[in-house]
């Protein structure tokens, strides 16, 4: 019943944002359209994370599942950003969580089967103390990775980080509202569309959705593409950053 617009989901924003609200609302039909229909975000989002292609046959593919269906749960249009930056959040969270036991688990069976093996057993104990920092260290490549790819991406838009620490909005509200317009671009095909096609903000429609004069854009335009283009990438851990100091109230 809703293939026609199942069909176009990640193209659409607000048809995406509909469907995950009927589908919390305990709409079983949408909720596995939902699932269904997200098979290739799932796919990019799983091998992401883990560094690997990642297809419906693999164990990550049914955690990144669940994850989707949790994000679905706990979505708030009101507070988060767009759905699928939320999703991408709590799937990536859940793989992590799952990566983590499974290095424990192995770590467990190694020891058994080691166990009549005595004269190869160093080669398989490892302690939970190594086993954590093993991780931490794979999470420590990936915000390195994420800062790498980010630069690139603002390179390609004429910005840098020493850029952007100069630029952003000293005021917690104008860093909100700023923030706040990055989503409305971000969420919106056509505006999105336009940025990235003219690398420059669609100032005139900007000013008839939002009550902020053409000078204010401009002057906070390089901060306001810099979130847009983070909004809809998968840097998770760059947004958690970024959009707690938007929150905070910090200068």
């Amino acid at each position: 019943m809703l293939l026609s617009i199942i069909q176009g989901i990640f193209k659409s924003k607000l048809n995406m944002n509909e469907l995950v609200i009927r589908a919390k609302a305990g709409n079983e039909e949408v909720m596995n359209d939902l699932l269904f229909a997200s098979a290739s975000f799932l796919k990019k989002t799983a091998s992401f994370v883990c560094k690997r292609p990642i297809d419906e046959h693999d164990e990550e593919y049914s955690v990144a599942m669940d994850g989707l269906h949790e994000a679905v749960l706990a979505y708030d249009h009101k507070e988060s950003a767009s759905f699928q930056t939320f999703a991408h959040i709590i799937i990536k969270r859940r793989l992590i969580d799952y990566i983590r036991k499974e290095i424990s688990r192995n770590e467990k069976l190694m020891l058994l089967e080691s166990a009549d093996e005595e004269s190869s057993q160093q080669h398989y104990i490892f302690d939970k103390q190594s086993i954590d920092t093993y991780t931490e260290e794979q999470l420590a490549n990936a915000r390195k990775d994420e800062l790498l790819s980010y630069n690139k991406l603002l390179a390609e838009y004429n910005l840098s980080f020493e850029e952007l620490a100069k630029a952003t909005p000293k005021h917690e509200d104008a860093r909100k509202t700023a923030f706040l317009i990055a989503e409305i671009i971000a969420d919106s095909t056509d505006l999105y569309q336009y940025l990235i096609d003219k690398r420059k903000l669609p100032l005139r429609e900007l000013e008839s959705l939002v009550e902020v004069s053409r000078k204010t854009l401009e002057r906070q335009r390089k901060y306001i593409i810099a979130i847009v283009l983070l909004l809809n990438s998968e840097f998770t851990f760059i947004k958690d950053f970024v959009k707690g100091a938007a929150s905070s109230g910090k200068n």
